[in-house]
């Protein structure tokens, strides 16, 4: 969880931002490729409506022809969606999920097996425990 101080020293910085020269969009694509690189950072961005912010400014480096900027705004959202489908448990490294290798996603039958236990010679031990 992101704490209340980051968000407000976050927000006071983006509100007295006097970098004119940054097009609003590429700020939020800087903003978006750099929090990608602390986990606290990204949650943060994230809770600040920051993926539909991204996807505003993609759009609007598409439409002032920066392909740079849309670019890196693009690797940072299929950045973000990596992170989100990890913290859902899912298989985040774009690998196959055919572990069984018959077409399922199921997990292959591995060697261990439930028996019964070894029971020791002296103790009365049922052999079929």
């Amino acid at each position: 969880m992101v704490s209340t101080t980051d968000v407000k020293r976050a927000l006071s910085a983006l509100a007295t931002r006097t970098d004119t020269a940054t097009r609003p969009s590429v700020a939020v694509i800087d903003e978006a490729d750099d929090a990608r690189s602390d986990l606290r950072r990204a949650a943060g961005f994230v809770d600040a409506d920051g993926l539909d912010r991204l996807d505003e400014a993609i759009a609007a480096a598409e439409r002032a022809g920066d392909e740079a900027a849309a670019e890196r705004g693009r690797r940072a959202r299929a950045a973000f969606r990596r992170f989100r489908e990890a913290a859902a448990g899912g298989d985040s490294c774009g690998g196959d999920n055919d572990r069984a290798g018959d077409g399922s996603s199921r997990q292959p039958p591995d060697h261990f097996r439930p028996a019964p236990g070894t029971p020791k010679p002296d103790t009365g031990q049922d052999p079929g425990r």
